[in-house]
């Protein structure tokens, strides 16, 4: 299991205990949001859509505590509306969970 597979797994255990339904729920919880603020970022072409999607990112990344997202978030703030490296920095983080 990979860093962040631990740091998410943790967060999810504290915030659903014992209940292997509710853990499944939240884990798709955050992969829906993630994944719905990654296309809001590649549909991205403007300032103000990319630094939104990038922000909301960020708050979900920090809300699961996924310091690699927080950091890949971080990156697309800094970085130009549909910048390719921003995005497959994402895509990356996102692929190192398990589903």
């Amino acid at each position: 299991m990979a860093y962040e597979n631990g740091a998410l797994d943790a967060t999810l255990a504290a915030a659903a205990g014992d209940d292997p339904a509710l853990i499944r729920e939240l884990r798709g919880a955050f992969f829906e949001s993630a994944s719905k603020q990654l296309d809001l970022l590649k549909r991205s072409r403007c300032d103000g859509n990319w630094n939104v999607a990038a922000l909301r990112l960020k708050g979900l990344a920090a809300s699961f505590h996924s310091e690699e997202l927080m950091v890949a978030a971080e990156n697309a703030l800094s970085s130009a509306p549909g910048e390719p490296a921003a995005i497959r920095g994402i895509e990356d983080v996102l692929g190192s969970f398990s589903a």
